[in-house]
């Protein structure tokens, strides 16, 4: 199973804008950004499944950028 179709399989993908994401997911190593408001009270679920799902990435060798700032909540 390649990594887009595990992240699909998993529902973490739905929609997508452009078919090159496959290979590049795929084929390629890529720079992501996932950041989070630690202004916040709490974390929830979807701060979870998205920090987990930057961490499968991560895994495949893609290069996360970590934003951690008041200005991600902008």
């Amino acid at each position: 199973m390649t990594l887009y179709e595990d992240l699909q399989w998993r529902g973490l993908i739905k929609d997508v804008a452009g078919e090159d994401i496959k290979d590049k997911l795929n084929n390629e190593k890529i720079s992501f950004y996932w950041g989070t408001d630690p202004t916040a009270d709490s974390l929830h679920l979807g701060h979870y499944s998205s920090l987990i799902t930057a961490k499968r990435l991560a895994k495949a060798g893609h290069h996360p950028i970590l934003l951690v700032g008041g200005a991600t909540g902008l």
